[in-house]
């Protein structure tokens, strides 16, 4: 039987707020003396909010929002209207938020207050604007996913299987069969039903006078006036066992590997700080002091990098720090291996490994199941944790450089009925304790029991399964040139890992046509 964690969505209680004007939670972040201002305005919708078989309708309906004309101007004269002013705004849909940011200089206050409020309370919504989104939104889900970047890809047909019947499966984008099925007055209809004055609030920063605030909370007031009902999450089952997902895809670079499974901890929770700890000493985003980094990439040179994360990272691949924007409260841990090589590349390569079967997938999955495994058992050595948690310490403040960012993460928090992440999160882990972080990891932390999508080349999916399914020995393949300089240490360690039992219950190969259709 598969475990289960009851996870249930926080409704509009968990947004506690800084300031409240006229019944619209407003989050302030003054700046004196700053000549930029952000606004941000935020939904409590997103993705989950999608209606089934219209699956993307809230990612298109905020696109179009500010991808086209207001009652004022059109699309065209906004472009040129902020242009001199060297303004911009773009919207972002994640599970269960959508954001609308603004950004201008604080002299063009007036001249761009009217866009801001004309693209919220009086988007055109055109019949033009809508086919054009779409068919970009279509572009995307049928080419651009799967054929720009199959790191992406991976990510986003993990969750397509781990969050497999609920809410959270489908991408935020939707699926091909869902945005096809999407009409313009779909659209008109979520707008009104979903952008409301009931689930909106506001974020501003910058040196802004107390007129503006108000001005923004009475014109945001006129926004429909509906109870927006979001569907609430089931409980999401832990896999049983290990699951493998190969993705067959014709001239793949290589293999892609995320792998994840669900944790019951956000932000919300004090405990995060510890757990904090142990992943970024494990895996952190970009770090090449990490654990797995230094295992997979600095001493065997298998690919870019290893990370590790206790939550969702947007757009890793392009981003050093985390975004805002994305605050979850259905989580999972996840393990990001960057491309390995495939068999026919180390073939090619190679006349000594002329008789390779695979590439190093299975075996890169296995080291890294292994070090979890070991940090488990061992728990964190005592020095190692306090370089970590000082590391960390400092590295979050890094998070809020701009204002738009300290904004951004400011009302982060309140999602999670926090006041200030960056700040709690920092005193938090200046008490953290050893014991503390190893008891996490205890608790939080296995290998028994994952989904794992890899995306590799047609030419080596079907080997790769069987050596999966067969649980068959894979033996770390370097070059002459490469193994003649490794120490005997990472030989004998190469012995353990090639056999390193997994517990695999399922091993699976589609066409990389079949996910994000339906």
């Amino acid at each position: 039987m598969r475990k289960t964690f009851s996870i249930v969505l926080l409704l509009a209680s968990i947004w506690v707020t800084a300031a409240l004007h006229a019944e619209i939670n407003v989050i302030e972040l003054k700046k004196p003396g700053s000549p930029k201002m952000v606004v941000k305005v935020r939904f409590q919708n997103g993705s989950i909010a999608d209606p089934q078989g219209k699956e993307g309708l809230t990612d298109l309906t905020a696109s179009l929002m500010m991808d086209g004309g207001t009652d004022a101007y059109t699309k065209s004269e906004i472009n040129e209207l902020i242009y001199p002013m060297a303004a911009n705004y773009s919207s972002h849909t994640d599970k269960e938020v959508t954001t609308f940011t603004f950004t201008f200089p604080k002299v063009f206050t007036n001249e761009f207050y009217p866009i801001i409020s004309g693209l919220l309370l009086h988007p055109t919504l055109e019949e033009a604007d809508f086919n054009r989104v779409k068919s970009n939104t279509l572009n995307y889900l049928t080419q651009v996913i799967r054929a720009s970047s199959d790191e992406e890809f991976s990510k986003k047909a993990l969750e397509e299987m781990l969050f497999e019947g609920t809410p959270y499966a489908h991408m935020v984008a939707g699926t091909v069969e869902g945005v096809t099925s999407i009409t313009l007055e779909d659209v008109k209809n979520h707008y009104r039903n979903f952008f409301t004055k009931n689930n909106v609030s506001i974020g501003i920063a910058g040196d802004y006078p107390a007129e503006l605030v108000q001005k923004l909370t009475t014109d945001l007031g006129e926004l429909a006036d509906v109870a927006v009902e979001l569907p609430e999450m089931p409980a999401i089952e832990m896999p049983e066992g290990v699951n493998v997902r190969i993705v067959e895809k014709e001239n793949a670079l290589g293999s892609a590997i995320f792998t994840g499974y669900p944790i019951d901890i956000t932000r919300a929770d004090d405990e995060f700080a510890a757990l904090m700890v142990a992943n970024s000493w494990l895996g952190e985003h970009r770090k090449s002091y990490s654990r797995l980094y230094q295992k997979i990439r600095e001493t065997r040179s298998m690919n870019y990098g290893d990370y590790t994360y206790i939550e969702w990272y947007d757009n890793g691949g392009r981003h050093q720090l985390p975004l805002t924007g994305v605050p979850r409260m259905t989580n999972y841990f996840s393990i990001w291996i960057r491309p390995v090589q495939i068999g026919d590349q180390l073939r090619m390569q190679y006349p000594e490994l002329k008789d390779v079967t695979i590439g190093h997938a299975h075996f890169a999955i296995r080291l890294a199941l292994r070090e979890i495994d070991l940090l488990v058992k061992n728990g964190m050595d005592p020095d190692e944790f306090e370089k970590t948690k000082q590391f960390l310490r400092s590295y979050i403040k890094l998070y809020i450089q701009t204002p738009d960012k300290e904004l951004g993460f400011l009302m982060d928090s309140h999602f999670y009925g926090r006041t200030d992440y960056i700040a709690e999160v920092d005193a938090l882990l200046a008490k953290v304790t050893l014991e503390e972080v190893n008891a996490a990891i205890r608790k939080h932390f296995q290998t028994q029991n994952m989904d794992i999508v890899i995306i590799t080349d047609d030419s080596e999916a079907k080997a790769l399964a069987n050596s999966f399914k067969q649980n068959l020995t894979s033996k770390m393949s370097y070059s002459n040139q490469v193994k003649a300089e490794l120490p005997q240490e990472v030989l004998d360690e190469d012995a353990e890992v090639e056999n390193y039992p997994l517990n695999i219950k399922n091993v699976e190969i589609i066409s990389s046509e079949i996910p994000f259709v339906k």
